[in-house]
């Protein structure tokens, strides 16, 4: 075999490994939320403890993400891909054996933990394995991958409950993962951060901030936003990031240089990116519950139905990989971004209580070009905007802004329905959900407007000369 065929081998093996990986731990963010209630008949549980089997993983996935990225910078890569995965798939085992509610929410904590330290690596050793040239198409394929994963949550979940059990959205991780970890010791080459050190102090800030605000975000709507714990949350939160922001300015070595949001490319994806998912999870959180609650399809009809938008970007993010090669990253991703919100507009526009499904069509296939032409460069502007040696940094940062927004939008659009709608009929719960689709539409045009502050051109910026191991992976 060439040495030539062996890096392609190689590059191919990365994509397969990290972009499975990737779809299981995107894909546990919503796979729940269909199968609350068979969990409810099965283990019991008020309204609260039910909530807390989805926002467990939240929590843990959103609050660790940077102490995963700064781990495998310091131990290893591939190490802690490795660890993040057996945490996962141990606990989406022990989930499904769960006897009780409180069981259930316990390992769904470690589930986030898992995926935590698994998610921000996979990037970073995709990366390392893809050449420059075709690294553009390689990350449109893995962020395909990641976008279909979360569009499908409701989906796979509603069948795997409606044709087997709610055990099934658990046990499903188990095989996949227990297959993956023999091939990330064979397949993934070991790569390290040079002189990386675990920043003790800016990984409690930052984690303490931002438990602080998503515990506040995601209990606001039913404690109400002027209960005394949900306030206390939110200002100890935002006085702990305030803290990790000048830490991250001051410090020797911090886990998040502040450095890095001078770059017009790295603050203007990652801003975008977390309005995005403020606008796309807190609409799929409505409209998903829309199309059960008030049209009457059943879990697995409603994701069938969703399949034009879901499904989009399986065929259209390969392209706008290569079109991102070609033209650069910045007009995909705000042609992507203005189109999703164009679909949300579109769907606001055709709810109402007795909507045919041809006039949600255009919604549907406009949105989903543009979640499509989104992922595909964003992931690769992620990691081009920063030096080799500091790639998992950015990559734990921009999977926890994501993970922050989609709780934010969760919160903010809820709040928005509930106070010009409800649950009580079909026009009642239409008067809630449409304002508030209309707020997600707005939030993502705000977030095209903000990916004008990327270059048309990204160029990474240049090696400093104590990093430049960070480009050369350590053999197995």
């Amino acid at each position: 075999m060439t040495q030539q065929t062996k890096g392609r081998s190689g590059a191919v093996w990365a994509l397969v490994i990290t972009s499975v990986a990737s779809f299981m731990a995107a894909l546990d963010n919503l796979v729940v939320t269909t199968a609350l209630p068979s969990i409810r008949e099965s283990l019991g549980g008020e309204l609260e403890e039910l909530e807390w089997t989805v926002n467990a993983y939240t929590l843990t996935f959103a609050v660790l993400l940077m102490f995963g990225a700064s781990l495998g910078d310091r131990f290893g890569r591939r190490r802690l891909f490795s660890v993040g995965l057996s945490v996962f798939t141990a606990a989406s085992a022990a989930a499904a054996l769960s006897p009780g509610i409180n069981e259930l929410i316990a390992f769904r904590a470690v589930q986030g933990v898992g995926a935590a330290i698994m998610m921000p690596l996979t990037l970073t050793l995709l990366t390392a394995a893809v050449p420059p040239a075709r690294r553009g198409a390689a990350l449109g394929l893995f962020g395909a991958v990641t976008g279909l994963a979360v569009a499908s949550g409701p989906l796979i979940g509603g069948s795997l409950t409606e044709h087997l059990s709610w055990q099934w959205i658990f046990w499903v991780n188990v095989p996949v993962g227990l297959i993956l970890l023999p091939l990330a010791r064979l397949r993934l080459a070991e790569s390290y951060a040079p002189d990386a050190r675990l920043d003790v102090p800016g990984t409690l800030l930052v984690s303490g901030g931002l438990f602080g605000i998503v515990y506040g975000l995601v209990n606001a709507n039913s404690d109400g936003w002027t209960d005394p714990v949900v306030l206390t949350s939110l200002i100890a939160g935002g006085v702990l990031l305030g803290g990790f922001i000048y830490h991250g300015f001051h410090a020797k070595n911090p886990m998040l240089p502040m450095r890095l949001f001078r770059n017009r490319a790295f603050f203007g994806i990652n801003m975008a990116s977390l309005l995005m998912f403020l606008g796309m999870f807190g609409s799929i959180f409505l409209l998903s519950q829309f199309l059960q609650g008030v049209l009457g399809y059943s879990p697995t009809e409603a994701g069938l139905r969703m399949l034009p938008w879901t499904g989009m970007p399986m065929l259209v993010a390969p392209i706008a990989g290569v079109l991102a090669d070609r033209f650069g990253g910045r007009p995909v991703v705000v042609t992507g971004l203005a189109l999703q919100a164009v679909g949300l507009g579109l769907f606001a526009m055709a709810l109402a209580p007795d909507a045919s499904y041809a006039s949600q069509l255009p919604g549907l296939i406009v949105g989903g070009v543009g979640m499509a032409l989104y992922f595909a460069p964003a992931a690769s502007l992620v990691m081009s905007s920063v030096r080799p040696g500091e790639q998992g940094i950015a990559s734990g940062a921009n999977n926890a802004l994501r993970e922050v927004g989609g709780a934010l939008g969760v919160a903010v659009l809820a709040t928005v329905f509930s106070s010009q709608g409800g649950y009580g009929t079909p026009q009642s719960f239409t008067d809630g959900t449409v304002p508030a689709i209309w707020l997600g539409a707005g939030v993502v045009a705000l977030a095209a407007l903000v990916a004008l502050l990327i270059p048309r051109r990204v160029t990474t910026p240049v090696q400093e000369p104590d990093q430049a191991e960070a480009r050369v992976p350590v053999p197995a």
